[in-house]
This record gives C-alpha cells, structure tokens and sequence, in this order.
C-alpha cells in the first residue's frame, strides 16, 4: 500500500466524520445527552473504515462487499434501536434512530467514493432535522 493510497483512506474517513458533524450538533442539542455530537461522526467515519477494509480485503468489485455492508446496515440498526425509548403513554427516539442509520449510510457511501450520495443525504438529513425546529 502506497503513501497516496494511506492518505486517501485518511481524507475519506476525515470527510465522512466532517458530514456527520451537523447531523450530530443537531442530536447533541435534540436528545439531552444521548446520541449526539460525538457518536454520529464516530458511526460515519467507522462505517466509511469498515468499506474501506473491505475493498482493501476483497477487491473492489467483490461480492463479499455486500456482506460488509449488510453487516453495517443490520449493526447500526441495532445501535439505533437503543436510541429509542419506549413508556406507556409515549414512544422517544425514533428520529435520532433513524438518523444513526443514515449517518452509516453516509459513511458507507464516503467509503464507495460516492461522495455526490453521501452530501446529499448529509444535507437533507440536516434540514429535515431544523425545518422541524423552525415549525415549533
């Protein structure tokens, strides 16, 4: 592995933690101290490395990279799942929830070089998340 290569892995784990980061200071502000600033960029920049291990492992054009990315699917949908918090009278969690598995899916397209897929879920996830705020 080359230098150049090295620090491609570098700037796209970078990138993938940089997108999440609004995503997380939205949560961060939204959940009174569960997910937030820290744990977004964290699920995007380690969904982003496990693509990555896997075409360093496999190759690129690798059926084997579909099992990777069925594995981060079903794993962050289990971290999402503890983000949510059911009472008797009311159910809290499901937007950050929902929001920890699009920040996985960010990653993972960083990973997959589609950085055109990875801004525009990193954008409308944002906004979805304010236009809530600016209607209440």
């Amino acid at each position: 592995m080359s230098w150049i290569e090295v620090a491609s892995h570098i700037i796209d784990m970078l990138i993938a933690y940089a997108l999440a980061l609004p995503i997380g200071w939205d949560r961060e502000s939204a959940t009174n101290g569960g997910a937030g600033l820290r744990t977004f960029p964290i699920v995007a920049m380690a969904s982003c490395g496990f693509i990555l291990i896997g075409i360093g492992a496999f190759g690129e054009n690798s059926p084997q990279l579909a099992q990777v990315l069925y594995g981060l699917i079903v794993g962050i949908g289990f971290i999402g799942t503890g983000t949510i918090f059911k009472s008797s009278s009311e159910m809290r969690g499901n937007t950050t929830a929902s929001t920890v598995w699009v920040t996985g899916a960010i990653g993972a397209a960083v990973g997959f070089a589609l950085y055109d897929i990875a801004v525009v879920l990193s954008f409308v996830t944002f906004l979805t998340l304010r236009l809530r705020k600016l209607n209440t």
